[in-house]
């Protein structure tokens, strides 16, 4: 176990993912400033209103965009391994605890649930017009990878946060894929019709 300052916020950083951030409370300008000046990581921990979540991500500060003059930062986060947290400690102006990894168990995702995640998150891509990088296709967590590439809601990503095994992983997030994608669909219809004022177009005999 090893002690870890946490910085619990209302997303989910997943393994692999980058977010940009503003810090502005000074105990988490502290935070940033000593994992700047040290090469340190903090925990990026989701906080809602079922509390402070037992799982999260290590975060390192990958890039600093812009510095106030007042110490505030705008800075750059990247998801590392992810951690359970044991117990909170104290201290520190900012939340700190005890962490252990938390490591997935051996379970691979078969070659079809890859092959469905990969087409399903192609055809999001295009039906949303938005032009995103692909994943290695052989890489082992990449459940992640390709859920760091959609919108998802906080819930279901710290439910794909907590999951200890990839091939269950992959399967949820088809089904995530699938419906954001179905939805999609669903909102094109609505409004190709609405722009027809609800009334479909006679063809000419």
């Amino acid at each position: 176990m090893s002690e870890l300052g946490l910085f619990p916020l209302g997303i989910v950083l997943l393994p692999t993912e980058q977010v940009p951030l503003h810090v502005f409370e000074p105990r988490y300008k502290e935070l940033v400033g000593e994992c700047l000046a040290e090469g340190r990581e903090l925990g990026i921990v989701l906080a809602d209103d079922d509390g402070l979540r037992a799982v999260g991500t290590r975060a390192a500060v990958t890039e600093v965009l812009h510095t106030f003059e007042d110490g505030r930062l705008n800075v750059v986060l990247e998801g590392g391994e992810r951690f359970q947290l044991v117990s909170l400690t104290e201290g520190r102006s900012f939340q700190t605890g005890e962490v252990e990894p938390l490591d997935d168990e051996p379970d691979p995702a078969a070659e079809a649930d890859v092959e469905r995640a990969l087409d399903l998150f192609h055809k999001l891509a295009e039906l949303t017009g938005t032009e995103i990088d692909d994943p290695a296709p052989d890489s082992e967590q990449l459940s992640f990878e390709l859920a760091a590439r959609v919108a998802l809601a906080p819930e279901l990503k710290q439910e794909l946060l907590e999951g200890i095994s990839e091939r269950a992983r992959l399967k949820r997030l088809c089904e995530l894929l699938g419906r954001a994608a179905d939805a999609v669909q669903l909102e094109r219809a609505i409004a190709e019709r609405a722009s027809r004022n609800g009334k479909v177009e006679p063809r000419e005999a």
